[in-house]
């Protein structure tokens, strides 16, 4: 046991420097305000009052939140079907479609990200196409559209993987028994399938929204700079203005949000397992 405790050591040490050590600078920057030297600082809570009272402010905080929650929804619709085929195949064809969903994500997300703005850009393959059909309307880039597109483009895998992971672990005899008892495959769906791939889901739901919520190069490189998301704003703060400080406290704001949806994804979890928290 000794052993095993002195071979942690080094991810322990690791854990603290990488890890607790930046939060502790963060938490620590958003409450406090430069003094005349340099080791002194005076301890306040302007920075988390300016947030809160400026409406701009809130503005780019709900926006954010939206996008994020509409990248999740699309995520689950598109992502459940294709991960209840994939479940639904055979395994060699399992082994394949698996492979094609991961295989971009072996390449940089800026990389994919930087590829859709030769695809949306004026004279680009999807103005092309579009052109084909008779359509030439607005811009396609540097619009929520393309922002939007590009979130659901790099974060839908990750729904995919994770419902696709809670339909191969279910149980399949459970549908034969449901078909013996008079349900229909629609009631079968509803009732039996969905509900076991709620962990997946759940899972799905946290991987898209946690990332989409505080995502700052899809939006600064598909944007334009005309979508202006909390990371962005977050970005602004502690590399053009310099404003370490303010930066941190929004950083903290976005880490507690995320903390809470953390915890009622976890209560949901465990309500649907029908356990109770350790």
């Amino acid at each position: 046991m000794k052993k095993f405790s002195q071979l942690a050591i080094p991810y322990v040490a690791w854990a603290v420097m990488m890890l607790i050590l930046p939060m502790v600078l963060i938490a620590l920057y958003s409450v406090t305000e430069p003094g005349n030297t340099i080791i002194s600082f005076t301890l306040t809570l302007d920075h988390y009052v300016r947030f809160f009272t400026d409406p701009d402010f809130l503005i780019i905080l709900w926006r954010s939140l939206w996008i994020a929650v509409k990248t999740t929804i699309i995520c689950l619709l598109i992502g459940y079907p294709v991960a209840f085929f994939i479940a639904r195949s055979q395994e060699k064809v399992q082994n394949i479609l698996v492979l094609c969903i991961t295989i971009p994500m072996w390449i940089n997300m800026l990389v994919r990200t930087y590829a859709w703005i030769g695809l949306l850009s004026e004279g680009g393959l999807i103005q092309r196409i579009f052109s084909l059909f008779g359509y030439s309307g607005s811009e396609l880039l540097y619009t929520e559209g393309a922002v939007l597109l590009g979130m659901v483009y790099n974060f839908l895998p990750f729904m995919i993987l994770q419902i696709n992971t809670s339909l191969c672990k279910m149980d399949h005899s459970l549908l034969d028994a449901s078909a013996d008892l008079g349900a229909n495959p629609v009631q079968a769906f509803w009732r039996v399938t969905f509900p076991l791939s709620l962990p997946g889901v759940i899972n799905g739901i946290t991987l898209v929204f946690l990332p989409a919520v505080s995502s700052f190069y899809i939006p600064k490189l598909l944007g334009g700079g005309k979508y202006f998301l909390i990371g962005n704003m977050i970005e602004n703060q502690f590399i053009t203005v310099g404003e370490w400080n303010f930066g941190s406290a929004i950083s903290m704001i976005m880490a507690v949000i995320m903390m809470l949806l953390m915890m009622t994804v976890r209560k949901v979890e465990i309500r649907n397992q029908g356990g109770k928290e350790e």
